[in-house]
């Protein structure tokens, strides 16, 4: 079956990350196959063995991928600027999975409104009222 040969798990996760939830489950921890499915699909760490959750190169991969991803990582992830700043820089609308502390960060905040004007939804209350965020803020509103 589709689901117990490795080899063919492995294309298939290669050009759909997301075929790693018809993955038998021993796939699902293989790393070389996990890291080639959040290559292709971020989403795809949510079908993933939850010990890759809590890896950094596994995460990254996924949220360079697919910035949504932020929101299946372990929560320290949610409080790792590099990683939260590569998932803002492609949509800012990934802060609301940002920890509370980076949500009160400025330059997090600006990243976030750079790509995604509504996104100081979920910054810290301070900062909506900051000169240069509202100014980002106003030049990249999406029509």
């Amino acid at each position: 079956s589709f689901g117990a040969d490795r080899e063919i798990v492995l294309t298939a996760v290669k050009s759909f990350g997301d075929a790693l939830l018809y993955a038998d489950e021993s796939f699902k921890a293989d790393r070389e196959i996990v890291l080639t499915a959040v290559k292709s699909s971020g989403n795809a760490l949510l079908y993933a063995d939850e010990s890759f959750r809590a890896d950094r190169e596994i995460v990254l991969a996924a949220v360079k991928q697919d910035n949504d991803a932020l929101k299946y990582a372990d929560e320290s992830f949610r409080a790792d600027r590099e990683i939260v700043l590569v998932a803002l820089k492609q949509d800012g609308n990934a802060l609301q999975y940002a920890d509370e502390k980076l949500r009160a960060d400025r330059e997090i905040v600006l990243a976030a409104v750079k790509t995604f004007h509504y996104a100081i939804e979920y910054a810290d209350e301070k900062l909506m009222a900051d000169p240069e965020i509202r100014f980002i803020m106003e030049q990249n509103k999406k029509p």
